[in-house]
C-alpha cells in the first residue's frame, strides 16, 4: 500500500472517531435535555474539550492508528479496545478529581455506551472499506519475486502483513534452485518472467537475485519497463549485516549504505554538541573546581601520599589514548593501570571511598572536557587493557569509540556503571552506548545530565 493511501486512511479514520465523540456527546444532551442542568453549561463543554483531548492522547499512547496496525484489521480492533478502556479510565479520573458532580450520570453512561458502539460499527466499516480494495482488481498491486531463498520468504512475508492492496503471484525461479514446498507457486524460471506478468496482469518485480548474479536481469529489466511493470531490486545484505535497518546517502549518483545513523558525523550536531561541552564545563570548572580541588586535595594528602590527580591512560575517540583525570581516590599501585576496582577493594581510601561514592572523583574530568579528549555525555572511556579485552569477546565492542567519551552516558543512566562482573554486563552496556552513538540529540544530552543529577541523590548500587 502507497504511503499517501495509507495517509488518507489514516486521516480517515481519526476524523470518524472524533465525530462520533461529539456527536454522541451533542445527542445525548438532546435526548437528556430535561434533566440536564442549566447552569453547568461551562461544565458540559470542559467535558467535551477533555473527551477529544482525552481520545487523542490515548489513541496515540496505544498506536492505534499507526500504519501497521490498520493495515491489520484484528490488531486495529484490539488497539481500539485497549484504547476505549484508557480512555473510560481517564474520564473517571476526570470526574472524580474535578469533582463534576454536576454531569448526569445518565448523560456519562449514555456519552460512553454511545460512543463504545459507535466506535464498533466504525471498525466494522472499516472492514467493509478494506474487502472493498482487497476485491478490486484494478486497484491492487500484482507482485511476482524472482528468486525463491531466505529473501524471497522474508519478503513475500512482509507484504502478506503489512499491505491491503498487495497479493503475490508467484515465484520465478530455476527449478533446480527449488528443493522445497513453496506457499506460492512456481510459475516459471527467470527467462519467461515476462511472459508469465503480462499472463496475470503483473504491476510490479521484486528481484532478490542481483543482476551481477544473472546477467539476463538486465534485459529483464528494460523489457519491464518497456511493459510498463516497476521493477524493483530487493539486495541481501544479511551475510555481513545483523541489524533490521540500514541507511542510504548519495554521493552525487552513487548510493552509500551504511549500517547505521550516526548524527554526529555531521559538522554542525558537532559544533553544536562542542559549544555544549565547552560552555557547561566552563561553569563547572569556574565555580566548582576553583574550590573543590583544594578542599579535596586537602583531604587526600592528610590520608595518603601521593598525587592529588590519578592520571590514567583511556582509549578515546577513534581508539586514541588519553591522560583521564581522577581524583586520587586509591593509595599509589603499580597494577592500577590493569586492575579495576571491585566492591570492598583494599586499595581505597577512606576519603576515595566517599569521592567514589559520591561521584565527585570524576569532576576533575571536566578539564579533559575542556581540552577536547572528553565530552560531558558519550560511552565511559575504558582502560586500554580493557578495551583490547573486550575488543576480542564483544561483538560492535569498538563501535562506542567512534564517538568521544563522556563523563557519563547512556548506559550509566541506565543502571550499567561501575565494575563489570559479567560478560553480560558489558555487552547490555555497548548496546546502550551504540544506541546513544544512534540517536544523539543535544535534548538527549540535557536529558542525560538531568539523569545523572538525579542519580547523585540517590544510592548507586555500584559506586565504589
Amino acid at each position: 500500500m502507497n504511503n499517501r493511501f495509507l495517509s488518507h486512511l489514516q486521516i480517515t479514520l481519526i476524523v470518524l472517531d472524533i465525530a462520533v465523540i461529539n456527536f454522541i456527546f451533542f445527542f445525548s444532551q438532546f435526548l437528556f435535555r430535561r434533566s440536564l442542568a442549566i447552569t453547568a453549561v461551562l461544565e458540559y463543554d470542559n467535558f467535551l474539550y477533555f473527551m477529544n483531548s482525552c481520545w487523542i492522547m490515548t489513541t496515540w499512547i496505544t498506536g492505534v492508528y499507526n500504519s501497521k496496525t490498520i493495515v491489520n484489521f484484528e490488531t486495529f480492533c484490539r488497539r481500539s479496545m485497549n484504547a476505549f478502556l484508557y480512555f473510560t479510565g481517564f474520564v473517571t479520573l476526570y470526574l472524580y478529581f474535578f469533582h463534576q458532580i454536576v454531569i448526569s450520570r445518565t448523560f456519562i453512561v449514555a456519552e460512553l455506551t454511545g460512543m463504545g458502539v459507535l466506535l464498533l460499527a466504525n471498525r466494522f466499516f472499516f472492514l467493509l472499506i478494506y474487502q472493498y480494495f482487497r476485491k478490486k482488481d484494478y486497484l491492487m498491486r500484482k507482485i511476482v519475486v524472482i528468486g525463491y531463498n531466505n529473501v524471497a520468504k522474508k519478503l513475500v512475508h512482509y507484504l502478506e502483513n503489512q499491505s491491503i492492496n498487495s497479493r503475490v503471484i508467484g515465484f520465478c525461479e530455476d527449478s533446480e534452485n527449488v528443493r522445497e514446498v513453496t506457499n506460492y507457486p512456481i510459475l516459471a524460471n527467470i527467462s519467461g518472467v515476462l511472459e508469465e506478468c503480462r499472463r496475470y496482469g503483473v504491476t510490479e518485480i521484486y528481484s532478490t537475485i542481483a543482476p551481477e548474479q544473472n546477467a539476463s536481469l538486465y534485459e529483464l529489466i528494460r523489457g519491464a519497463e518497456r511493459s510498463c511493470i516497476r521493477f524493483r531490486l530487493v539486495p541481501d545484505l544479511g551475510v555481513f549485516m545483523i541489524k533490521k535497518q540500514v541507511y542510504i546517502d548519495y554521493l552525487e549518483d552513487m548510493p552509500i549504505i551504511s549500517l547505521r545513523r550516526e548524527p554526529l558525523e555531521d559538522l554542525g550536531n558537532q559544533i553544536r554538541r562542542r559549544i555544549f561541552d565547552v560552555v557547561i564545563s566552563s561553569l563547572v570548572c569556574i565555580f566548582i573546581l576553583t574550590w573543590m580541588v583544594p578542599l579535596v586535595g586537602l583531604a587526600i594528602l592528610l590520608e595518603s601520599r601521593g598525587p592529588i590527580f590519578f592520571r590514567q591512560a583511556r582509549s578515546g575517540k577513534n581508539n586514541q589514548s588519553f591522560p583521564c583525570l581522577k581524583f586520587r581516590s586509591m593509595v599509589s599501585s603499580p597494577n592500577a593501570d590493569m586492575t579495576q576496582a571491585t566492591r570492598n577493594d583494599s586499595r581505597v581510601t577512606k576519603v576515595g571511598a566517599f569521592l567514589r561514592r559520591t561521584s565527585l572523583d570524576e569532576f576533575p574530568q571536566f578539564i579533559n572536557v575542556l581540552k577536547g579528549d572528553m565530552s560531558i555525555v558519550g560511552p565511559r572511556p575504558h582502560m586500554l587493557k580493557h578495551t583490547s579485552d573486550y575488543s576480542e569477546v564483544v561483538d560492535q565492542f569498538m563501535i562506542r569509540q567512534f564517538v568521544k567519551p563522556g563523563i557519563t552516558g547512556w548506559a550509566q543512566v541506565n543502571g550499567y556503571r561501575g565494575e563489570t562482573r559479567e560478560l553480560r554486563q558489558m555487552e547490555k552496556r555497548i548496546e546502550h552506548d551504540i544506541w546513544y552513538l544512534e540517536n544523539w540529540s543535544l535534548w538527549l544530552d540535557v536529558r542525560i545530565v538531568f539523569m545523572t543529577i538525579f542519580s547523585l541523590f540517590r544510592q548507586e548500587q555500584n559506586a565504589y
